[in-house]
């Protein structure tokens, strides 16, 4: 892990469980203070169950409680939420140094063509409006800290946000808008010193693999890992090893970088 930093605050979507609550926990482990957004609701247009309240909980609880984070239930698409939620960082813990574009949701299992306008929707606001609406409501508050800043906006895409993926266009297409609207903020935030860059996962061991080896029939998540160069499934922690060293000073020189941890799935 990274040297510790003192008093730096950071807002994570996505933060109860998986990828997002991993990289929470890295950064708190760091000095970090944290807002953690999640929506923890089911939303009828997915498949599979999200996080819970209990989760958000308990990874509040995990990076230090109330006193170094606030869990914030908030759904990614709602403006006015995320713009509370930057509100609370600055007034609870002095500012804001890093904004995470965590949250996404995975569905599929159909041709581009066949894909329901509910299922579309939902994909699209989600994984990449949710990331652009993070970036609408941090970023003004990235800007109020004082140059020279350090501030930085990570969002995380895919693999598929790089290639094509049988039978996850809606995903697929969200993921690649990812990459295209990060590396346009990067060439936006580079004047006034902070960086913007994108983590791109494999096959990650989280309720959304879960998710996914149910869109293609599968008895296993595990399955997935053939994929892999390494033969093995990610852990979330891998991905989030990856995000919490780009918030720190030692990636001072990294922007408009699409960085994969992918166990080898994009270089076949």
């Amino acid at each position: 892990m990274s040297e510790p930093v003192e008093e730096r605050v950071a807002i994570i979507t996505g933060a109860a469980r998986g990828i997002g609550a991993a990289t929470a926990k890295r950064l708190a482990a760091s000095g970090w203070r944290l807002v953690l957004v999640d929506r923890c609701e089911d939303d009828p247009d997915l498949g599979y169950a999200l996080a819970t309240p209990d989760d958000l909980k308990a990874t509040v609880e995990a990076c230090g409680g109330p006193q170094r984070a606030e869990g914030v239930i908030a759904d990614v698409r709602d403006q006015d939420a995320l713009d509370a939620a930057t509100v609370l960082a600055v007034e609870r813990f002095g500012g804001l140094d890093a904004a995470l574009a965590i949250a996404g949701c995975i569905g599929g299992g159909m041709e581009a063509w066949k894909t329901p306008d509910p299922l579309w929707s939902a994909l699209l606001t989600i994984n990449l409006e949710g990331a652009w609406r993070l970036a609408k409501a941090a970023v003004p508050a990235l800007l109020e800290r004082p140059a020279p800043r350090q501030g930085r906006y990570v969002a995380v895409s895919s693999a598929a946000g790089s290639v094509g993926i049988y039978m996850l266009a809606a995903y697929s297409a969200a993921k690649h808008g990812v990459i295209g609207l990060v590396r346009s903020m990067a060439a936006e935030l580079g004047e006034y010193g902070i960086t913007a860059n994108v983590v791109s996962p494999g096959s990650t061991s989280t309720a959304m693999l879960d998710a996914s080896a149910s869109v293609y029939g599968l008895d296993s998540p595990s399955l997935f890992a053939d994929r892999h160069l390494l033969h093995r499934l990610l852990a979330a922690d891998e991905p989030a090893a990856l995000i919490a060293w780009l918030c720190g000073p030692d990636s001072s020189g990294i922007t408009g970088a699409v960085l994969p941890v992918d166990a080898g799935m994009t270089a076949r």
